[in-house]
């Protein structure tokens, strides 16, 4: 597999001039398990969801972590640029606009590594359940970078401290950040479709 191959799924949708949503799964998640949430989020949008290349304990991951909460920051780096030059080959190979990130735990940390390293690819992202992804700053300008941030309030494995840490490195670098906290633990619920759908919509012009 080469360094802009994943295992994936590309669905072309039915309106090509919408920005395409970046499907990004949590750990243990397939090219799949996202595919219906983006279709709630925008039926006529392309869908491209990677699979992680990672392995942890037989789950899927986009890069490894030494324990719960706690990063292989080199392998991060790394893996963000592959899934970066990923998605600038697909969205030529495909014509498509520049994509909107949805992530969730997992792909909403690499998702956030992207933000910090190769903002170019995206459009804007939606991140569910997400943390600093890097001990660093963002190395560019964010430049108006639309950043919708949804956490749980009752999270066991993400701190809501954590989440307001990114959402303030995103802002200070030039990102509009719009941070939901629902009363929810770590699991995806159907508020963060609701609240996705419409930061996707407003995004297109909805």
């Amino acid at each position: 597999m080469t360094p802009t191959s994943f295992n994936h799924r590309f669905l072309a949708g039915t309106a090509p001039k919408r920005h395409p949503l970046l499907l990004l799964h949590g750990t243990g998640g397939d090219e799949d398990d996202l595919i219906p949430v983006g279709q709630m989020i925008d039926p006529a949008a392309a869908l491209l969801s990677p699979r992680g290349k990672v392995l942890e304990n037989g789950m899927s991951r986009f890069f490894r972590r030494l324990t719960e909460g706690v990063f292989d920051y080199p392998d991060v780096i790394a893996r963000t640029h592959e899934l970066a030059d990923f998605v600038a080959a697909q969205t030529s190979t495909h014509g498509l606009e520049k994509p909107i990130a949805v992530g969730y735990s997992n792909g909403a940390n690499i998702a956030a590594a992207l933000l910090y390293l190769r903002p170019e690819v995206l459009a804007g992202a939606v991140l569910i359940r997400a943390m600093l992804p890097l001990q660093t700053e963002p190395e560019h300008t964010l430049e108006s970078m639309p950043v919708m941030i949804i956490s749980g309030r009752m999270d066991p494995i993400l701190p809501l401290d954590n989440a307001k840490r990114l959402a303030e490195a995103l802002r200070e670098h030039g990102a509009v950040i719009d941070h939901r906290v629902l009363e929810t633990g770590h699991g995806m619920t159907r508020n963060d479709v609701d609240l996705a759908r419409g930061f996707v919509a407003g995004m297109n012009g909805a």
